[in-house]
């Protein structure tokens, strides 16, 4: 594969919930586009596997960083580790995320709710505290962040994974604006109804067949690290992205 199929090569990039789903389909496209990609997953399994597929397809090896990013520590740490090997990080790729289960408000278990709210905002504070350093020291550092419709359109029993998703939504966009005048920039990447197992959870009897699958996604993951992005006024949408291309 040549440089100009290899647009990221050299960059460094940073992908979590990189075992399965969106996640994995974003960091196996990174690594085809030439990024050596760092592989967040609370299962070792699950990235040994994701892996051994990037070798086969490059050549290369992924560096695996088997946390659960509810650990805020452990993101400190990795953030350290990225610090003291590379030096810098170019493309952060946040696709982790819990559903937290279809339940109404009023009968969440705080338990429950308190893991939803770790998994799918604190661990976005987490990241962009620990990551920011290190996205300034690229020349052109991309944080793309997973989002979903319901943070603006929430609706019965999605409470917590709306709330949290909203949540993320609103941190995401005051950081941007606070880093406008660096190399970094950030945007909201809506993916829609995919095949994963999120989607499974949440809609037991819908056919997966009738679903785009997640490696679709991934070179719209691939354009947006190199994109010169603006604030994140506006959700970037798989299914626009899709229709563009269906059309041109």
């Amino acid at each position: 594969m040549s440089e100009i199929e290899r647009p990221l090569a050299g960059r460094i990039a940073l992908v979590t919930g990189a075992s399965r789903g969106i996640g994995r389909a974003a960091a196996l496209a990174l690594a085809v586009a030439g990024a050596h990609v760092i592989a967040v997953a609370r299962t070792q399994g699950g990235l040994e596997e994701l892996d051994d597929v990037i070798r086969a397809e490059t050549g290369a090896r992924a560096t695996l960083a088997p946390l659960d990013i509810a650990n805020g520590d452990g993101i400190d740490q990795l953030g350290l580790a990225i610090h003291e090997r590379h030096g810098r990080l170019d493309i952060m790729v946040h696709a982790a995320a819990v559903l937290g289960g279809l339940i109404p408000v009023s009968h969440m278990d705080p338990t429950r709710f308190e893991h939803v709210v770790q998994v799918n905002l604190t661990a976005t504070y987490r990241l962009i505290r620990s990551m920011e350093p290190l996205l300034r020291q690229s020349d052109a550092g991309r944080a793309i962040f997973l989002t979903s419709a319901v943070a603006v359109r929430p609706r019965a029993f999605w409470g917590g994974y709306a709330a949290t998703k909203a949540g993320l939504e609103a941190l995401v966009r005051c950081w941007a604006d606070e880093i406008e005048n660096t190399p970094v920039r950030a945007v909201l990447l809506d993916p829609a109804a995919m095949r994963t197992r999120m989607r499974a959870e949440a809609f037991p009897g819908e056919d997966p067949e009738t679903l785009p699958d997640p490696n679709e996604i991934g070179p719209m993951v691939v354009e947006l690290a190199q994109a010169a992005l603006g604030l994140p006024r506006e959700t970037a949408k798989f299914s626009e992205w899709k229709r563009a291309g269906a059309s041109a």
